[in-house]
């Protein structure tokens, strides 16, 4: 039981060192930066709930809305990647 005890403190220490590893990534980072990424994981989340509500979708119109909001999102995240 104790080893138990042991390799959970291990992990535990692994855990907060690789947290503290990326708080200080992340204050690297300048503000403009921090922007770009916080709207390119904006625009996947987006893109994550329209597809999810494609396929929940029963009517052809609201599917032809998505689709094209798809498209949009689809744009913006290439423009912002050929951006970086």
């Amino acid at each position: 039981m104790a080893r138990g005890w042991e390799s959970k403190s291990v992990e535990d220490q692994i855990g907060a060192a690789e947290a503290e590893r990326e708080l200080r990534n992340r204050e690297q980072l300048s503000t403009e930066e921090r922007e770009q990424n916080e709207h390119h994981q904006s625009l996947l989340l987006s893109r994550s709930l329209i597809l999810a509500r494609m396929k929940a979708a029963r009517d052809p119109r609201y599917r032809a809305q998505l689709k094209v909001a798809l498209e949009q999102l689809d744009e913006q995240l290439r423009q912002l990647s050929s951006d970086e």
